[in-house]
């Protein structure tokens, strides 16, 4: 007899559980990042000795590295609720307003890209983060009054990519500040390893030491890659009992398939190189005629593409624009031309 409920609504719950559980929920279960781990750990120990809330948390560092997936666990190993939002999400005081007010004692709240908040929502913040209050206006003109709240004592853990960004008024007011590092190689084949038997899928040194090297020392990266073979190797591959089993041909034909190179490279990386070096010759190029040439917009260009590009040393940044290094040249096999001009040269 039918129990009344959708199998595909059923499996797709189950395949959302699954995605979920890649997250680690402790900072024992956490890979990389040792020094952060730390310093997080003495900082939630001394919290609950003294039974209260932990200090406020920036976390900043480039994407996938982990922000999101730290402030779950300060919840979780805090044993407090979690409230999610975002920067952009938070354009008007009263929208700040509205959340602070709302929270329970020692809930943690997560603001993602907290670079991103409305300026009037930041200078409330000030009030709130140190006395645990804000003040409401009421009215307009010289008739408007403010009205002090009482907020319920909380920790904020926020998040973001450009912490240059950040007034230096609300930086200075967390007691807590860490910068995420890019990951190697070896710590990413952890995070794969761990991902994998989530997944149910077999998967060899060799073969997560292979998506470890194209994962741009990024988990969230790794991740996505690791998905993308998993589909592959339940169409195409082999099992190991239940278990599909990937080996490095399975690797290698799922990323050359989704565009992903030897090292890590995608179809804009590609691009974006090969704009430089063939269609400008070598350099320089300003960002908005190299956006307007790959057909992307500039801002994605930057924040997403050079950060990698310019890591490995394959494009450098200059007053008069970017250029290709020797390095980027050779990737492309494209002979590096005699009288180019070098980062050294500006």
């Amino acid at each position: 007899m039918s129990d009344g409920r959708d199998p595909a609504a059923a499996e797709d719950q189950t395949e959302l559980a699954v995605e979920g559980a890649l997250r680690p929920t402790s900072l024992g279960e956490f890979v990389g990042q040792q020094k952060v781990r730390g310093q997080l750990q003495l900082l939630l120990d001394a919290a609950r000795i003294q039974q209260r809330p932990a200090d406020h948390i920036l976390l900043s560092g480039p994407p996938g590295l982990g922000k999101t997936t730290l402030a779950m666990i300060v919840a979780h190993e805090s044993e407090r609720p979690l409230r999610m939002s975002s920067g952009p999400a938070i354009q008007h005081a009263g929208d700040l307003a509205a959340l602070l007010s709302s929270l329970t004692p020692g809930e943690v709240l997560f603001i993602d890209e907290i670079h991103r908040m409305a300026r009037s929502a930041e200078e409330m913040l000030y009030l709130a983060m140190e006395d645990f209050r804000i003040d409401i206006m009421v009215g307009k003109g010289a008739g408007a009054t403010s009205i002090p709240l009482d907020l319920a004592p909380f920790t904020l853990v926020g998040a973001t990519t450009r912490s240059g960004m950040l007034p230096n008024p609300l930086r200075d007011r967390f007691g807590f500040t860490a910068h995420l590092e890019y990951y190697e190689p070896g710590e990413l084949e952890q995070v794969i390893a761990r991902s994998a038997a989530v997944l149910d899928i077999q998967l060899p040194a060799y073969a997560r030491a292979e998506i470890a090297r194209r994962s741009r020392g990024t988990p969230r990266i790794a991740n996505r890659l690791l998905r993308r073979v998993r589909d592959y190797v339940i169409v195409h591959g082999e099992r190991d009992g239940a278990l599909p089993r990937a080996t490095t041909a399975d690797v290698n034909a799922a990323l050359e398939l989704y565009d992903v190179d030897a090292i890590g490279l995608d179809r804009l990386d590609r691009a974006v190189l090969d704009a430089v070096v063939r269609r400008f010759r070598g350099g320089p190029v300003g960002l908005n005629t190299l956006a307007v040439t790959v057909g992307e917009e500039a801002d994605t260009i930057e924040s997403v593409v050079e950060p990698y590009l310019v890591r490995i040393g394959f494009l450098g940044r200059s007053p008069r624009g970017r250029i290709a290094t020797p390095e980027a040249y050779a990737h492309l096999g494209v002979m590096h031309p005699e009288g180019a001009l070098r980062l050294d040269d500006l």
